[in-house]
């Protein structure tokens, strides 16, 4: 399917220097289409591997409205309530202006190893900020159920047998890089 991401904070990157980001995500497929939003915070990333805070919430438009995804986030099973004020702090909705964006297309399968259920999915596309654009050539591999041990061993075998390379960087804080340099030479 294919993916367009945007990503919004404050002029003045209030969330992203705290470590918040709020994503808006249009999905399209044979299936149609629909939107996602998603709020990430803090956690560590350590050679390649993410973890982090996440709330996701399914959307009817691309219009992020900060109360009603709080209503809605808090409703699910996502991570705690608490953590997500500490995360959203007391930015308003109409302080949101959209930073950067990425569209990628991507292909998903889902297997298990050891004693686990991961999803592998295959990005590839394009970043885009400001003037400035990056292609996106990607696998990220998902822990759905199981043991984080079990994942750094499959990333190891493919780090080991197919040439790839852990990634620190996330797609977003790529953007917010591109973000800058394009802000430097106008």
């Amino acid at each position: 399917g294919r993916l367009t991401n945007s990503y919004y904070d404050t002029k003045d990157r209030v969330l992203f220097n705290k470590g918040t980001s709020i994503r808006v995500r249009l999905y399209e497929d044979s299936n149609g289409s629909r939107y996602e939003h998603t709020v990430k915070y803090g956690g560590s990333v350590v050679n390649g591997l993410h973890q982090r805070y996440e709330w996701n919430v399914d959307a009817d438009s691309p219009e992020f409205d900060i109360d009603e995804f709080r209503r809605k986030a808090c409703q699910g099973d996502d991570d705690p309530e608490e953590i997500l004020d500490e995360a959203l702090g007391d930015i308003k909705s109409e302080d949101l202006v959209c930073l950067c964006s990425t569209y990628c297309e991507r292909t998903i399968y889902t297997f298990g190893f050891g004693d686990s259920m991961m999803e592998a999915c295959f990005d590839t596309g394009t970043i885009s900020a400001g003037s400035k654009c990056e292609d996106i050539c990607e696998l990220e591999i998902e822990l759905e159920s199981g043991d984080v041990v079990d994942l750094k061993e499959m990333a190891q075998f493919i780090v080991d047998n197919a040439g790839a390379v852990p990634y620190d960087e996330s797609k977003y804080v790529r953007a917010v890089r591109l973000l800058d340099t394009a802000n430097e030479q106008e």
